[in-house]
């Protein structure tokens, strides 16, 4: 693959996830109401810190870095309790809790990936569909427009996002190669271009964007350490590992490899890594983004010098503010249709994983069943916990982490240790490779 298309590639890359990497620095930036200077270093420091993890995480070597076409971004999950602690104390503080969690992921990633032994087959092809079903409500909201926004619903989000998804999926069908490749790609310039023909386009946040922007170290000041935004920033640094460890075997099916104890250790010590450069530069957690997997899935292209050009290019980005704010002239419209298919693929590997489980034993089933359920509910209905405490609230509003813990205290329950004996081979042998089915 020559460079040009290895950067064409790399650029559709950034764009699928550019919008979830910008959401939390600006949803945190409007909390604690920061001004213009100190939102647009943040963005920029966002894009080049998220260069950088990426690049640690995709390179890597035999200690740190999973070598898989990964991409890495701002953990939605930190966006609550990262506001409530910089409401209540500083950013520094903010700033400290987050180094110091990264040095907990970083030392923690061993045990971690001895419990690599919790996720068979059952659970991790569970876990993957419940990763694409709780995405599938953030692609539908963006498709009306954006969640908030004056216009949702309007019949022009509306057509614009069908209007993509359709480009999508025709290309899809009539191209074969690199045009397939880069169907997402396209999708976006001609929904961008549709939409600039409606009057949605708005180059005003191009306009007020710098040139040229050098990442400072510990801008906001020196950090500070405050014990209960420690383990505050810890906890939320507990579900980006267990919903990493879903995208890892995500991606291993999607590339034809298996997963095994040493690369889950690797992954998330590279992610522990990548925090702790985030505190530094004053950005927040990182975790494997999970719209990137969805588009190595559809692209089929699974090489990871692909990533390497996405890394390079958000480092750009976090340097070049203006270029940075160009991207933000997507509509959301237009990103929700591109969504839709992208997260739809992350949802048919989770099936496709489970195509290898027995789902004839009822054990297995309800697995399966309550799990997803369970997933899918909490994402729905996330009102639901209103009432509970704000910690409880952030760990179960996802539906990623409750799903994933049902998955793995049933499978533990009813096949473990209910009627283990009864566990058919293909499982057998699935829990000892930690969730790749041997045939």
């Amino acid at each position: 693959m020559n460079k040009q298309k290895v950067v064409t590639l790399g650029i559709q890359h950034v764009l699928a996830m550019y919008a979830g990497a910008m959401i939390v620095p600006l949803i945190i930036g409007g909390a604690l109401k920061l001004n213009t200077g100190q939102m647009a270093y943040l963005l920029a420091a966002d894009m080049f810190t998220c260069g950088i993890a990426t690049l640690i995480q995709v390179i890597g070597n035999r200690f740190i870095g999973i070598r898989l076409p990964v991409v890495l971004g701002c953990t939605f999950t930190a966006v609550g309790p990262i506001s409530a602690i910089g409401v209540s104390t500083n950013l520094p503080t903010v700033f400290g809790a987050v180094i110091l969690a990264g040095i907990f992921v970083f030392l923690a990633a061993p045990l971690f990936g001895k419990l690599l032994k919790l996720f068979p087959t059952v659970v991790t092809g569970s876990v993957v569909t419940i990763i694409g079903l709780s995405l599938i409500p953030v692609a539908m909201n963006d498709a009306a427009g954006g969640q908030g926004a004056p216009d949702f619903g309007q019949p022009r989000n509306l057509v614009l996002a069908l209007g993509t998804l359709v480009v999508i999926l025709l290309i899809n069908r009539l191209f074969t190669g690199f045009m397939r490749a880069v169907s997402v790609l396209v999708g976006l310039i001609l929904g961008t271009i549709a939409a600039f023909t409606m009057g949605i386009v708005n180059f005003s946040s191009v306009a007020a964007a710098s040139w040229v922007n050098i990442v400072h170290p510990f801008y906001f000041g020196r950090p500070e350490f405050n014990l209960s935004a420690i383990i505050t920033m810890i906890i939320v640094c507990i579900v980006s590992m267990v919903e990493s460890t879903g995208v890892y075997f995500a991606l291993g099916k999607v590339t034809d490899q298996k997963i095994t104890d040493k690369d889950i250790v690797r992954g998330l010590r590279a992610e522990g890594l990548a925090i702790v450069l985030g505190g530094i530069c004053n950005t927040f957690p990182y975790t494997t983004f999970s719209q990137n997997v969805g588009l190595v899935s559809m692209t089929r292209v699974k090489t990871r010098n692909v990533i390497v050009a996405a890394g390079i290019i958000l480092i750009i980005l976090g340097m070049l503010p203006k270029l940075a704010a160009l991207v933000t002239v997507i509509p959301s419209a237009v990103l929700g249709g591109a969504m839709i298919a992208m997260f739809g693929m992350v949802i048919a590997s989770g099936m496709n994983l489970l195509s290898n489980v027995d789902l004839r034993r009822n054990e297995n089933l309800l697995v399966v069943a309550c799990s997803i359920g369970v997933g899918l509910g909490c994402t729905v209905v996330p009102q639901m916990f209103d009432k509970l405490p704000s910690t409880l609230q952030m760990l179960l509003q996802s539906g990623i982490v409750p799903g994933a813990v049902t998955a793995v205290l049933l499978n533990l329950f009813l096949n473990y240790f209910g009627q283990a004996s009864e566990v058919n081979q293909t499982d057998k042998a699935s829990m000892e490779v930690g969730g790749e089915a041997v045939s």
